[in-house]
């Protein structure tokens, strides 16, 4: 008994349901029919195509015309309709026996299954559209109403050539996160994020290592996208925006505690880390108490609260110590009374044995160092923006985060708590209408993360992918390889769960293999049919004694790892610029992996034009200065 298996898994397996062959039953078919034709006509032929018979010499009938003939005239023509009716019988006996020989064939023939170890393919045009990276085709609908799905408002994953070579940009609309593979140098900058922030019309928070970006696409999105561009290089004091860290706290509220633990916890823990050691966690636990103190004493006497002014309480060289945690124990902070926390920590350090309260005082210090650069002091000094800004103004914003590659590392700790407070604080609150969420927001976000690896482990970002789309984040992060993303010391580790949230993998030729592999598995496997012809006999005679051929299904990967490293970079010239466009590999998850193009903006006369557009020489501000701490915006 043949049993049927459901066991087709896969969108190409699924699709590609065996079909019934029906050729051999349309030969047998037109086999009795061309028995019925050669009857009927050799009967016809026999009285001469009479007129009787309803025709002229060389007529055609049509086949069932021997059965009418046969039931009218076999009484007066008994030998003739016989003699037809051999004809007619030899011939479908021929056509038949000739398809019982191609049924006998066919069942002997051996046939390849293309899908058995696997059913990987790279993508067509239908499948990159199904995915959303290309327009579909208008429907009718669509051509009545003139409506279209938007497909200009995407971010920028790759590029695609069809067999004819013609060029296609690929963009992701959507809310899903994108991650993207590319080693330095390797024209990721150029292909996707330059083209992105030359279109990218909403709200947008991009990490700038030396500028670059902010020269090339802030002129476009102030003057056509009318974006505020905020410029945020804190180690510079040329022409950028202010920012202090203290003004995002909600104080008076019950979230004042956590706003301060969270912000204490990105001090003390610069590399994201962990707090593994004794003195990192009473430093901690020293910051938050004195942070909150300082706010409250700033509220109380009309001044601002930061940074800097924390780390000169803890350093005034003009006071004794004991003098601030007498202060911290006594002072009237909420109504007249103490606050818990606060006055718990000054406890804390009184309780401590000299030494060990000398020991945490100096951790403590140690993180806020950073903020003794005076040009950092005025950057974090007062608010001319503030995070809320960047998605619920009347105009949408763009926050350039500038550090230039010597202040990369020591400005790490107070980049990572900036990107901290964009995720916090914009993805706090949710409600629910007729069990549809309510967007509470007027502009998306891209948060367009240029090596974000190098930010060291932020473990929010990492959590928050999962739920930030619904809050209309959408995360675009950029790591050289997968080793970064992976790295114990550095980075998520190998449990880590970015790759898991991203729904788009975009990828240049990688150096490491890991990273190959990486993308190996993600292409999939395939089934490949080999050939394997075997022949006898002397070489020299003029025939062959026999020749077999045999077919193989064989798994391979439908991209090794070999491949992968060997996929062609991008031509660059002798100077080190890029001249031609070299391959990459975009993967959308539920669709075939795609084989794609690396775009580059100078190519295109449009992008060009867009980024000779000069940036402004100030940065826009949504805060006066004169209230910068209140925060009242314009």
């Amino acid at each position: 008994m043949k049993i049927k298996m459901n066991n087709a898994v896969g969108p190409q397996v699924r699709s590609a349901k065996p079909k019934a062959g029906k050729l051999l039953p349309t030969l047998g078919v037109l086999s009795l029919a061309g028995g019925l034709q050669a009857a009927t006509q050799y009967f016809a032929h026999t009285f001469d195509y009479q007129a009787s018979l309803g025709g002229h010499i060389g007529h055609i009938y049509a086949p069932w015309s021997i059965l009418q003939w046969a039931s009218k005239w076999y009484s007066h023509y008994p030998n003739e309709i016989m003699s037809a009716g051999s004809v007619g019988m030899l011939v479908s006996t021929v056509g038949l026996l000739g398809v019982a020989i191609a049924k006998v064939v066919a069942s002997n023939t051996s046939k390849a299954n293309q899908f058995l170890h696997g059913s990987a393919r790279w993508a067509e045009k239908k499948d990159i559209q199904a995915a959303g990276l290309l327009p579909r085709p208008r429907t009718v609908l669509e051509v009545v109403t003139g409506k279209e799905e938007p497909t200009a408002t995407g971010v920028y994953v790759g590029g695609w050539e069809d067999k004819d070579g013609s060029f296609y940009y690929l963009r992701h609309s959507g809310p899903e996160h994108v991650l993207c593979y590319a080693p330095t140098r390797s024209g990721k900058g150029v292909g996707l994020v330059v083209p992105t922030m030359l279109s990218w019309p909403a709200s947008a928070v991009i990490t700038d290592l030396k500028g670059e970006l902010w020269a090339l696409t802030a002129g476009w999105r102030k003057k056509h996208a009318k974006n505020k561009v905020l410029r945020f290089e804190p180690a510079s004091s040329n022409g950028g925006i202010c920012w202090n860290p203290l003004d995002e706290i909600r104080l008076g509220t019950e979230f004042e505690v956590g706003d301060v633990q969270n912000l204490a916890q990105l001090i003390v823990d610069p590399d994201g880390k962990g707090l593994d050691s004794h003195w990192q966690k009473t430093a901690f636990a020293l910051l938050v108490g004195v942070i909150l103190h300082a706010l409250y004493k700033a509220q109380a006497d009309g001044t601002y609260a930061t940074l800097p002014s924390v780390d000169a309480m803890l350093a005034d060289p003009n006071r004794d110590v004991g003098e601030l945690w007498m202060e911290m124990a006594t002072y009237g902070h909420v109504d007249g009374q103490n606050h818990h926390a606060i006055g718990s920590a000054a406890r804390d350090m009184m309780d401590r044995p000299e030494e060990e309260a000398g020991s945490v005082l100096s951790t403590a210090k140690s993180y806020l160092s950073l903020y003794r650069d005076p040009v950092v002091a005025r950057s974090v000094s007062k608010s001319e923006f503030r995070i809320k800004d960047l998605m619920h103004q009347d105009d949408p914003a763009s926050l350039y985060i500038v550090t230039q590659p010597n202040d990369k590392a020591r400005l790490r700790p107070l980049v990572r708590i900036m990107v901290n407070m964009i995720v916090r604080l914009l993805a706090d609150k949710m409600d629910f209408e007729n069990g549809r969420p309510v967007a509470h927001y007027k502009h998306r976000l891209l948060m367009m993360l240029d090596e974000f690896p190098s930010l060291g482990k932020l473990e929010i970002l990492q959590e928050s992918l999962a739920f930030v789309a619904g809050y209309g984040i959408k995360c675009y992060l950029i790591c050289q390889d997968i080793n970064q993303l992976k790295s114990r010391e550095t980075g998520y580790g190998h449990d880590e769960t970015i790759t898991s949230n991203c729904h788009v993998q975009n990828a240049y030729p990688p150096n490491r293999v890991e990273t190959a592999e990486h993308l190996s598995r993600l292409t999939g496997q395939t089934t490949i049919v080999k050939e394997q012809i075997t022949t006898s006999g002397r070489r020299t005679a003029a025939m062959l004694g026999q020749v077999s051929r045999t077919f193989q299904e064989v798994q391979r990967p439908l991209l090794t790892p070999d491949e992968c490293l060997r996929m062609p970079g991008p031509r660059k010239s002798a100077t080190g610029e890029i001249e031609e466009a070299g391959d990459m590999v975009v993967y959308v998850a539920g669709y075939p992996a795609i084989y794609g193009k690396q775009p580059l903006y100078f190519k295109d006369p449009v992008f060009q034009a867009r980024a000779a557009i000069p940036a402004p020489k100030v940065s826009d501000k949504t805060i006066h200065v004169q209230d910068a701490g209140q925060g009242i915006t314009i």
